[in-house]
Protein backbone atom coordinates (compact mmCIF):
# COMPACT_ATOMS: atom_id res chain seq x y z
CA UNK A 1 0.00 0.00 0.00
CA UNK A 2 2.92 2.24 0.32
CA UNK A 3 3.44 2.88 -3.29
CA UNK A 4 -0.26 3.56 -3.79
CA UNK A 5 0.31 6.39 -1.27
CA UNK A 6 3.12 7.67 -2.60
CA UNK A 7 0.77 8.10 -6.13
CA UNK A 8 -1.75 9.61 -3.81
CA UNK A 9 0.75 12.48 -3.53
CA UNK A 10 2.60 11.34 0.12
CA UNK A 11 6.64 10.84 0.07
CA UNK A 12 8.22 7.42 1.10
CA UNK A 13 8.27 8.80 5.06
CA UNK A 14 5.13 10.27 5.27
CA UNK A 15 3.45 7.37 3.96
CA UNK A 16 5.61 4.55 5.81
CA UNK A 17 4.72 6.52 9.04
CA UNK A 18 0.88 6.78 8.65
CA UNK A 19 0.48 3.17 7.63
CA UNK A 20 2.59 2.53 10.85
CA UNK A 21 -0.24 4.77 12.71
CA UNK A 22 -2.81 3.12 11.01
CA UNK A 23 -1.77 -0.26 12.26
CA UNK A 24 -0.78 0.77 15.44
CA UNK A 25 -3.73 2.65 16.49
CA UNK A 26 -2.56 5.47 19.30
CA UNK A 27 1.55 5.37 18.99
CA UNK A 28 3.90 7.70 20.39
CA UNK A 29 6.09 9.03 17.84
CA UNK A 30 8.83 7.10 18.81
CA UNK A 31 6.99 4.02 18.70
CA UNK A 32 5.02 5.15 15.42
CA UNK A 33 8.78 6.10 14.14
CA UNK A 34 10.63 2.80 15.48
CA UNK A 35 7.94 0.50 13.01
CA UNK A 36 8.11 2.91 10.09
CA UNK A 37 11.73 2.89 10.51
CA UNK A 38 12.35 6.71 10.14
CA UNK A 39 14.57 8.24 12.45
CA UNK A 40 12.80 10.30 15.69
CA UNK A 41 14.19 13.38 14.50
CA UNK A 42 12.65 13.13 11.04
CA UNK A 43 9.39 11.22 12.45
CA UNK A 44 8.59 14.82 14.43
CA UNK A 45 8.79 16.71 10.74
CA UNK A 46 6.43 13.69 9.11
CA UNK A 47 3.99 14.07 11.89
CA UNK A 48 4.13 17.55 11.18
CA UNK A 49 3.36 16.98 7.38
CA UNK A 50 0.43 14.62 8.33
CA UNK A 51 -1.01 16.54 10.74
CA UNK A 52 -1.37 19.77 8.57
CA UNK A 53 -2.80 17.56 5.56
CA UNK A 54 -5.51 16.01 8.71
CA UNK A 55 -4.33 12.44 8.14
CA UNK A 56 -2.83 12.58 11.43
CA UNK A 57 -3.41 13.91 15.20
CA UNK A 58 -2.02 14.76 18.21
CA UNK A 59 -3.69 13.71 21.74
CA UNK A 60 -2.27 14.45 25.27
CA UNK A 61 -3.29 11.65 26.93
CA UNK A 62 -2.99 10.92 31.02
CA UNK A 63 -2.17 8.05 32.87
CA UNK A 64 -5.62 6.52 32.84
CA UNK A 65 -5.46 7.07 29.12
CA UNK A 66 -8.44 10.00 28.79
CA UNK A 67 -7.75 13.07 26.69
CA UNK A 68 -5.51 15.30 29.26
CA UNK A 69 -3.86 19.04 28.87
CA UNK A 70 -1.20 17.08 30.35
CA UNK A 71 0.88 13.55 29.72
CA UNK A 72 2.40 12.01 26.99
CA UNK A 73 1.08 12.70 22.74
CA UNK A 74 -0.10 9.83 20.95
CA UNK A 75 -0.87 9.53 17.31
CA UNK A 76 -3.87 9.15 15.63
CA UNK A 77 -4.60 8.54 12.19
CA UNK A 78 -7.35 10.00 10.23
CA UNK A 79 -10.12 7.82 8.65
CA UNK A 80 -8.84 6.81 5.02
CA UNK A 81 -11.79 8.56 3.78
CA UNK A 82 -9.48 12.12 4.50
CA UNK A 83 -7.41 11.30 1.46
CA UNK A 84 -11.35 11.18 -0.87
CA UNK A 85 -12.40 14.35 0.98
CA UNK A 86 -8.98 16.17 0.39
CA UNK A 87 -8.89 15.32 -3.34
CA UNK A 88 -12.53 16.58 -3.74
CA UNK A 89 -11.25 19.81 -2.43
CA UNK A 90 -7.90 19.77 -4.41
CA UNK A 91 -10.45 19.02 -7.64
CA UNK A 92 -12.62 22.29 -6.38
CA UNK A 93 -9.63 24.28 -5.92
CA UNK A 94 -8.06 23.26 -9.47
CA UNK A 95 -11.28 23.38 -11.31
CA UNK A 96 -11.27 27.12 -10.70
CA UNK A 97 -7.78 27.79 -10.69
CA UNK A 98 -6.91 26.26 -14.38
CA UNK A 99 -9.06 28.87 -16.76
CA UNK A 100 -7.64 31.68 -14.82
CA UNK A 101 -4.01 30.09 -15.58
CA UNK A 102 -5.18 29.27 -19.01
CA UNK A 103 -6.19 33.01 -19.48
CA UNK A 104 -2.54 34.08 -18.40
CA UNK A 105 -1.17 31.82 -20.82
CA UNK A 106 0.15 33.67 -23.17
CA UNK A 107 -1.34 31.76 -26.69
CA UNK A 108 1.62 32.71 -28.68
CA UNK A 109 4.30 30.36 -26.44
CA UNK A 110 1.88 27.76 -25.97
CA UNK A 111 2.76 24.61 -27.73
CA UNK A 112 0.20 21.90 -28.74
CA UNK A 113 0.78 18.61 -26.43
CA UNK A 114 -0.66 15.41 -26.47
CA UNK A 115 -0.92 13.32 -23.16
CA UNK A 116 -1.95 9.62 -22.23
CA UNK A 117 -3.73 8.81 -19.17
CA UNK A 118 -4.56 5.09 -18.40
CA UNK A 119 -7.07 3.21 -17.11
CA UNK A 120 -10.21 4.16 -14.74
CA UNK A 121 -8.31 6.52 -13.26
CA UNK A 122 -7.17 8.19 -15.99
CA UNK A 123 -10.32 8.23 -18.02
CA UNK A 124 -11.81 9.90 -15.18
CA UNK A 125 -9.39 12.31 -14.59
CA UNK A 126 -9.67 13.54 -18.48
CA UNK A 127 -13.51 13.70 -17.97
CA UNK A 128 -13.26 16.18 -15.03
CA UNK A 129 -10.47 18.07 -16.59
CA UNK A 130 -13.12 18.79 -19.55
CA UNK A 131 -15.28 21.27 -17.29
CA UNK A 132 -12.55 23.79 -17.02
CA UNK A 133 -12.19 24.05 -20.39
CA UNK A 134 -14.47 27.07 -22.73
CA UNK A 135 -17.90 26.75 -22.98
CA UNK A 136 -20.03 25.03 -24.64
CA UNK A 137 -18.84 21.92 -25.25
CA UNK A 138 -19.06 19.34 -28.07
CA UNK A 139 -19.34 15.81 -27.80
CA UNK A 140 -19.91 12.41 -29.46
CA UNK A 141 -20.33 10.27 -26.75
CA UNK A 142 -20.89 6.20 -27.05
CA UNK A 143 -23.15 5.58 -24.41
CA UNK A 144 -22.85 1.79 -23.83
CA UNK A 145 -18.87 1.97 -23.34
CA UNK A 146 -19.06 4.90 -21.17
CA UNK A 147 -21.22 3.19 -18.31
CA UNK A 148 -18.82 0.46 -18.51
CA UNK A 149 -15.58 2.73 -17.99
CA UNK A 150 -15.68 5.33 -15.67
CA UNK A 151 -18.87 3.93 -15.05
CA UNK A 152 -22.67 4.94 -13.88
CA UNK A 153 -21.44 6.99 -10.93
CA UNK A 154 -19.22 8.63 -12.15
CA UNK A 155 -21.40 9.85 -15.13
CA UNK A 156 -23.81 10.94 -13.04
CA UNK A 157 -21.75 13.18 -10.88
CA UNK A 158 -20.17 14.44 -14.44
CA UNK A 159 -23.37 15.12 -15.49
CA UNK A 160 -24.32 16.78 -12.04
CA UNK A 161 -21.05 19.00 -11.52
CA UNK A 162 -21.38 20.37 -15.61
CA UNK A 163 -25.43 21.06 -14.91
CA UNK A 164 -23.75 23.36 -11.72
CA UNK A 165 -21.33 24.84 -13.37
CA UNK A 166 -23.96 26.05 -16.54
CA UNK A 167 -21.67 24.31 -19.05
CA UNK A 168 -23.53 23.16 -22.08
CA UNK A 169 -23.39 20.32 -24.05
CA UNK A 170 -23.90 19.24 -27.90
CA UNK A 171 -23.53 15.47 -28.31
CA UNK A 172 -24.21 13.05 -31.04
CA UNK A 173 -24.54 9.15 -29.94
CA UNK A 174 -24.97 6.26 -31.77
CA UNK A 175 -28.41 4.40 -31.60
CA UNK A 176 -26.55 0.95 -31.54
CA UNK A 177 -24.41 2.40 -28.44
CA UNK A 178 -27.35 3.18 -26.63
CA UNK A 179 -28.35 0.77 -24.11
CA UNK A 180 -31.24 2.65 -21.03
CA UNK A 181 -33.29 5.70 -21.77
CA UNK A 182 -30.90 7.87 -20.20
CA UNK A 183 -29.55 11.16 -20.14
CA UNK A 184 -31.86 12.60 -23.67
CA UNK A 185 -32.18 16.35 -24.15
CA UNK A 186 -33.42 18.37 -21.90
CA UNK A 187 -32.97 22.08 -20.87
CA UNK A 188 -32.21 22.04 -16.99
CA UNK A 189 -29.36 19.32 -17.98
CA UNK A 190 -27.80 21.71 -20.47
CA UNK A 191 -27.67 18.83 -22.57
CA UNK A 192 -29.16 19.27 -26.43
CA UNK A 193 -28.81 15.34 -27.91
CA UNK A 194 -28.89 13.96 -31.72
CA UNK A 195 -28.42 10.96 -32.94
CA UNK A 196 -25.79 9.71 -35.95
CA UNK A 197 -26.88 8.31 -38.92
CA UNK A 198 -27.22 4.32 -38.32
CA UNK A 199 -24.08 3.64 -40.74
CA UNK A 200 -21.97 5.26 -37.86
CA UNK A 201 -21.03 3.69 -35.03
CA UNK A 202 -19.19 5.15 -32.28
CA UNK A 203 -17.08 2.71 -30.36
CA UNK A 204 -15.00 5.39 -28.30
CA UNK A 205 -15.97 9.24 -26.37
CA UNK A 206 -14.88 12.68 -27.57
CA UNK A 207 -15.32 15.82 -26.18
CA UNK A 208 -14.40 19.02 -27.89
CA UNK A 209 -13.25 22.43 -26.40
CA UNK A 210 -12.12 25.50 -28.19
CA UNK A 211 -8.50 24.31 -27.68
CA UNK A 212 -8.67 21.00 -26.63
CA UNK A 213 -10.18 18.11 -27.35
CA UNK A 214 -9.93 14.67 -24.93
CA UNK A 215 -10.39 10.99 -26.37
CA UNK A 216 -11.38 8.04 -24.47
CA UNK A 217 -11.24 4.85 -25.37
CA UNK A 218 -13.84 1.39 -24.23
CA UNK A 219 -12.71 -0.65 -22.05
CA UNK A 220 -10.85 -2.92 -24.01
CA UNK A 221 -8.02 -0.52 -24.61
CA UNK A 222 -8.94 1.48 -21.35
CA UNK A 223 -7.59 4.77 -21.88
CA UNK A 224 -7.72 8.71 -22.11
CA UNK A 225 -5.50 10.77 -24.72
CA UNK A 226 -5.92 14.81 -24.05
CA UNK A 227 -4.57 16.93 -27.03
CA UNK A 228 -3.70 20.56 -26.32
CA UNK A 229 -4.27 21.96 -29.41
CA UNK A 230 -6.32 25.03 -30.82
CA UNK A 231 -5.88 24.04 -34.74
CA UNK A 232 -6.65 20.84 -33.90
CA UNK A 233 -9.84 21.16 -31.31
CA UNK A 234 -10.71 23.82 -34.43
CA UNK A 235 -10.98 20.64 -36.87
CA UNK A 236 -12.36 18.56 -34.81
CA UNK A 237 -15.31 21.04 -34.20
CA UNK A 238 -15.90 21.62 -37.81
CA UNK A 239 -15.98 17.74 -38.27
CA UNK A 240 -18.85 17.60 -35.60
CA UNK A 241 -20.27 20.83 -37.02
CA UNK A 242 -20.88 18.32 -40.16
CA UNK A 243 -21.61 15.40 -38.19
CA UNK A 244 -24.22 17.27 -36.10
CA UNK A 245 -26.17 18.97 -39.49
CA UNK A 246 -26.18 15.03 -40.61
CA UNK A 247 -27.65 13.58 -37.20
CA UNK A 248 -31.54 14.00 -36.21
CA UNK A 249 -33.13 14.50 -32.82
Amino acid sequence: MREELEQAGLDSKEAQLYLAVLALGQPTVAQAAQAAQVSRTNAYDVVRRLTQRGLVTVTEIGPTGERAGRGRGVLRAADPEQFLTEWRARGNVLRELVPRLKAVMSTETARPRVRYLEGQAGITAALWETLTWDVPLKGILSMMDLLQVPGRQTMEEYIAKRRDLGITLNVVRSPEKETEDLWPSREQDLRDVRFAPPEHVFTMTMVIGSDSVAVISSRRENFAMMIDSREYAELQSGLFDSLWSASTR
